[in-house]
């Protein structure tokens, strides 16, 4: 790539053709260097990592070209390319980055607050090996089988692995095999879990009405891709991005009719001391002003 220093897309276009045949003159036939397009604006966010503006005629641009970047790779959700596709656009294409940055405070703020639909959410990643589900079976004599050399498994525990075998002991008729990919999303688990504990089927999800773990798409799917981006426009991204009033309010499911759920009564109690009230009202008798 060349930056020629000119103001204008006419320009470039003139100058990279003559340049391509300027320095093909000096090539054997029939090798010779062709001119191919014009980024502008162009944003290089690292080595093989780059978005610009296409032209290949100056009268109008041909698309958002994007290299090494989360609008092109299959193991985010769909969010992370939506979202990513969208601030390309604000900056590339309406050249305003504080409408980008509006536009993802507001993503933020609508996924704490659980009104980002539940398919937007869903992570795939292939299968590509055995699964190793638990303990070697074992023979009638209580030994255990030797391994075959020649099947490869897991080693490492992966968010997508776990779940297939959970899956598999739920209903192995139906567990995804070798070669499939498997559809997650990640829900909230004890305190201290890692993230391939957190991995569950999405239909399991909507029937058993389990909460999402918001925190981790925040922090694991959405937060490096726009800090990546904003790199070269930002001095601190992570600060104008990820903290203030749109990441104070997070959603807190209300409680479920699964486990003791089921016996748990919600009542309000009084703003002053904290005592039950009845009625719905705000004080109970003792703090009402006389």
């Amino acid at each position: 790539m060349i930056s020629f220093g000119v103001k204008s897309i006419q320009e470039t276009i003139i100058m990279g053709k003559e340049g391509a045949e300027y320095v093909s003159s000096f090539f054997s036939k029939p090798i010779e260097l062709q001119f191919e397009k014009v980024y502008s604006p162009f944003l290089l966010i690292a080595k093989k990592r780059y978005a610009g503006l296409l032209w290949t005629s100056p009268d109008h641009y041909d698309k958002i070209d994007c290299k090494g970047i989360e609008t092109v790779r299959r193991d985010n959700c769909p969010l992370v390319k939506e979202v990513v596709n969208n601030v390309l656009k604000k900056i590339l294409i309406d050249r305003s980055y504080e409408e980008a940055i509006n536009y993802c405070k507001t993503i933020i703020s609508d996924l704490l607050q659980n009104r980002i639909d539940l398919s937007m959410l869903v992570i795939s990643k292939g299968l590509g090996k055995k699964i190793k589900i638990s303990a070697d079976p074992k023979t009638p004599s209580g030994e255990r089988k030797p391994e075959d050399p020649r099947v490869k498994t897991y080693v490492a525990k992966a968010a997508h692995v776990e779940l297939a075998a959970k899956m598999m002991k739920r209903d192995a008729a139906s567990a995804p095999s070798v070669g499939d990919r498997i559809a997650f999303v990640m829900i909230k688990g004890a305190r201290g879990a890692k993230g391939f504990e957190k991995s569950e089927d999405p239909l399991f999800v909507l029937e058993n009405n389990l909460p999402l773990d918001y925190n981790h798409y925040l922090e694991h799917q959405l937060k490096q891709p726009l800090i990546r981006i904003f790199e070269p426009i930002l001095q601190s991204p992570e600060q104008v991005l990820f903290v203030g009033e749109h990441t104070r309010n997070i959603y807190v499911p209300k409680v479920t009719n699964q486990g003791l759920g089921r016996f748990t009564i919600v009542k309000k109690s009084c703003l002053a001391c904290k005592r039950k009230v009845e009625h719905g009202e705000a004080l109970c008798f003792q703090c009402k002003p006389k």
